[in-house]
């Protein structure tokens, strides 16, 4: 049978009890047609990059599945008619990932303290190439000397 990753997001309002039910209620669902369910992760209550269906955060449900596609199908549609679920993504793979998905490994979450400092950009440190703090030689200084010439006419006639 064809193997598939299947993520789906369900509403933040709702609450984890509510979202292992569902897990539980779509686990029957494949059972039912001919397939079986891994492992099953959540990830819990994340933000949204942007709303989906008006909301901020979605609670994040990861299953491993071996199932024929019509289950994979039905569980599809069935989600779809939950007012629950607010997305889904089902992708066929070649074979399932060992041990915890990338989402759940620590390690690679804390990975991202090597930058040193916030204040530095990247892991790079000094100015910017790109903004020198000296003066430059390419800019014209025409319109400041346009602007100095009225001032000092001005200065000249108040003091006649």
């Amino acid at each position: 049978m064809p193997l598939y990753e299947h993520v789906f997001l369900a509403r933040q309002d709702i609450s984890t009890q509510q979202v292992e039910g569902l897990q539980q209620t779509f686990r029957t669902l494949v059972e039912e047609n001919g397939g079986t369910i891994g492992k099953t992760e959540y990830w819990g209550l994340k933000s949204l990059t942007y709303r989906i269906k008006k909301n901020r955060k979605a609670h994040y449900t990861l299953m491993d599945i071996d199932a024929p596609h019509e289950a994979v199908a039905e569980m599809e549609r069935q989600m779809g008619l939950s007012t629950d679920v607010i997305r889904f993504l089902t992708i066929k793979v070649d074979e399932h990932e060992a041990g915890p998905s990338a989402m759940m490994r620590r390690s690679d979450r804390d990975d991202r303290g090597d930058r040193g400092d916030r204040g530095d950009r990247d892991g790079r440190r000094g100015p910017r190439r790109d903004r020198d703090s000296g003066p430059r030689e390419d800019r014209d200084s025409s319109p400041r000397e346009n602007r100095e010439e009225p001032r000092a006419k001005a200065s000249e006639e108040s003091s006649e």
